[in-house]
């Protein structure tokens, strides 16, 4: 089989939940040229899917209520075969699939071992000893450890939306924002202040980013304020894209304009 694998060109079809596509969905994906993603996953709580969409074009967005009910055989027949005319299948060694999650990798092997149908199945990527999962970079990002996170990840953990108006106070000490509410369905960051990259069109800036609720000025639902390093132009209405970088520390409630100008200048002086 290996003797063929270069010269053959076959459909190749990476199957997953890929939600967040970390390091180890990545070693999936990149397992043979111009592979079609099939995304099994419904939700998307570490890589929203407007990012998703641009950055894995070939991906295909399963309808769950489709699959939820059928049994393996027909996913591998009607999907895989069907749909994809798959010639080489590609998951990872924890894939599950059909009914109640009853066929698994090995399953899908020895289904189409007779059929000239390729089944490589990835093993775990390690991180400080354990392996990465969805559910560990989840815990990561909402424990404030995100260049942890990041790095499971293999890139920063990322969000775009509206910007949306405020109440102006930032401008008033130096320190404009950009207000977004955080997508529907991702996950929550620790509340607190971070270090972050603000991107507008193809240009990235510095920045930091506080996600929470205010204390000294309480919203009701947790928002992201964004000051970005040496921008002035308008951005209301716009789709903005942030990453989040380091934690830096946890919200406060400040008593005076002039105690939050001074730590936001601390801030600021601890990422330039």
């Amino acid at each position: 089989m290996s003797n063929n694998f270069n010269n053959e060109k076959r459909i190749a079809v990476a199957l997953g939940d890929f939600d967040g596509m970390h390091r180890a969905h990545q070693t999936v994906v990149t397992g043979a040229d111009n592979v079609i993603v099939y995304c099994v996953n419904n939700r998307f709580s570490l890589l929203q899917k407007s990012i998703f969409e641009k950055r894995f074009p070939n991906t295909v967005f399963a309808d769950f209520e489709e699959l939820k009910n059928m049994q393996g055989e027909e996913f591998i027949e009607k999907i895989l075969l069907g749909k994809f005319n798959a010639g080489m299948i590609l998951c990872g060694f924890n894939f599950r699939f059909g009914r109640n999650a009853g066929w698994t990798a090995i399953d899908l092997r020895k289904y189409l071992e007779d059929r000239d149908i390729w089944v490589r199945i990835l093993e775990h990527l390690d991180f400080e000893g354990e392996p990465i999962s969805s559910t560990r970079i989840r815990r990561a990002v909402s424990s404030g450890e995100i260049k942890q996170a990041n790095e499971m990840l293999g890139y920063n953990f990322t969000f775009e939306s509206k910007v949306i108006g405020g109440d102006k106070r930032g401008r008033t000490i130096g320190f404009p924002t950009v207000n977004q509410h955080l997508p529907s369905g991702l996950i929550v960051p620790k509340f607190g202040v971070y270090e972050s990259l603000t991107f507008i069109g193809d240009k990235s800036y510095k920045s930091f980013t506080n996600v929470g609720i205010r204390p000294t000025w309480k919203v009701d639902i947790p928002l992201a304020e964004t000051h970005i390093f040496n921008y002035n132009g308008n951005l209301y209405d716009k789709n903005v894209r942030i990453e989040l970088v380091r934690y830096l520390r946890e919200e406060k409630e400040f008593s005076s304009l002039d105690e939050l100008k001074e730590q936001l200048n601390y801030d600021k002086s601890s990422i330039i």
